[in-house]
């Protein structure tokens, strides 16, 4: 995989944590993802973004990962029911 198309998997935002300016970089399947949890639980992205943090160990990264996956896994999960 070249560099150019690695860059266009991966996009990267910038977010105010504790008063520190701080960037992440995410799959931009994973920003639709926490995108779409954000506006369905009438939140920003960006405190979505904070609560997800308040309670993380480790890499913000991989906690924002979890976390979509855990929150896609739990809406498949609803529907087979």
């Amino acid at each position: 995989m070249n560099q150019n198309s690695e860059e266009a998997l991966f996009q990267k935002k910038s977010v105010t944590l504790h008063g520190h300016k701080t960037s992440v970089s995410l799959e931009k399947a994973f920003w639709c993802v926490l995108a779409d949890l954000a506006k369905a639980q009438d939140l920003s992205l960006s405190q979505l973004i904070k609560d997800v943090d308040e309670k993380r160990q480790g890499s913000l990264s991989s906690a924002l990962r979890l976390y979509a996956l855990a929150c896609v896994l739990k809406q498949l999960t609803q529907q087979d029911l």
